[in-house]
């Protein structure tokens, strides 16, 4: 499902691209689409390479997923934004914020906005909420092709470890699907790897302006991570910033009250953009 519709009227704020994270596709940004399009933005959600489908079906038949790395994600997206008509405010959520962070240092968007955002090559603090949130995938080599699902127990522990058992349960069944572990293999293993695709130029200073939104109760990317992410930039003189949302666990995104980090990333973007008129 190519989350790329939109009323003929929106689009006259400019234009917001979210990407999605790992274990997901653009359904988790169902809510944040509508609240942006209220504001007058054309919102563009395209799904990875390999997720262009419905959760239900994805949950299914994950064919097309196993194998994808993050290469094939971030030239998916850098095409789709190479084709607008105007640098667009690029936002991404988990692995999608790390997306974002390789796109701006290409010299896309003219503004983006990292939610929860996975680590890039340097980020050296390892949790071991994070380590046991990846382990269902690291723990075995075996997986590094494969698409592999979260269960329901893994994603609650995750994904929405502030909400109860049902209501994850419920978001489970409404959103996750099975990720590409090679994705998360590069992103784990990316300081040992001279040519890492999550290496990032941190002392580019002809970035667009860059926001690291954290959830403080997050168990895949605690705020230390983001912290550490942030503060690798501090040698640029392009605009970094930091923000954390107390309570916010790594569905910030979805959990009640997203719509308070929706406005909160958009009013940001709005102030440091470059293009919107």
């Amino acid at each position: 499902m190519d989350d790329t519709d939109t009323d003929t009227n929106s689009g006259q704020a400019g234009t917001v691209v979210l990407i999605h994270g790992l274990w997901v596709n653009p359904r988790s940004w169902e809510g944040w689409k509508h609240h942006y399009e209220s504001r007058g933005y054309k919102v563009l959600a395209p799904a990875w390479p390999g997720l262009d489908r419905e959760v239900e079906e994805l949950q299914r038949d994950p064919v097309g997923i196993a194998g994808v790395g993050l290469e094939e994600v971030v030239d998916h997206y850098e095409t789709i934004i190479r084709g607008l008509d105007r640098p667009p405010i690029i936002m991404g959520h988990s692995y999608g914020g790390t997306v974002v962070q390789i796109l701006l240092d290409r010299g896309l968007g003219s503004v983006g906005v990292a939610i929860d955002s996975a680590a890039v090559k340097g980020v050296l603090p390892l949790p071991l909420s994070t380590l046991k949130s990846a382990w269902p995938v690291l723990g075995n080599p075996a997986n590094r092709n494969k698409a592999v699902p979260l269960t329901a127990e893994q994603f609650h522990y995750a994904v929405t470890n502030t909400l109860s058992e049902s209501e994850s349960a419920a978001h489970y069944r409404r959103y996750a699907v099975p990720g590409s572990a090679r994705v998360l293999f590069q992103g784990a293993f990316a300081n040992f790897n001279p040519k890492a695709p999550t290496r990032i130029n941190f002392r580019n200073a002809l970035r667009a302006p860059l926001l690291f939104i954290a959830g403080e109760a997050d168990h895949i990317v605690p705020p230390k991570v983001n912290k550490a992410n942030w503060h690798l930039y501090r040698k640029s003189t392009a605009v970094t910033d930091y923000q954390e949302f107390p309570g916010r666990s790594h569905f910030i995104i979805g959990q009640k009250g997203w719509q308070e980090v929706a406005d909160y990333a958009l009013n940001w973007a709005e102030e440091h953009t470059h293009t919107l008129v």
